[in-house]
C-alpha cells in the first residue's frame, strides 16, 4: 500500500500529540524537519536505516 508522505506525517503527528502531549511547536519542528530531510541529499543515507 502506498501512503503519501504528507498523510503519514499527519497521522504520526496526531497520534504522537495525543499520546505524549508535547508542545505543539515541537511537533511542528520535528514533522517539518523529517519532511525536509526526506527530500534532501541525505535521504539515500537514511533510507537503509528505515527499512
Amino acid at each position: 500500500m502506498d501512503v503519501p508522505l504528507w498523510l503519514a506525517l499527519i497521522v504520526v503527528g496526531v497520534l504522537g500529540y495525543k499520546l505524549i502531549r508535547p508542545p505543539l511547536w515541537l511537533v511542528a519542528v520535528i514533522l517539518l524537519g523529517g519532511y525536509l530531510l526526506a527530500d534532501s541529499f541525505i535521504a539515500p543515507l537514511i533510507d537503509p536505516i528505515t527499512k
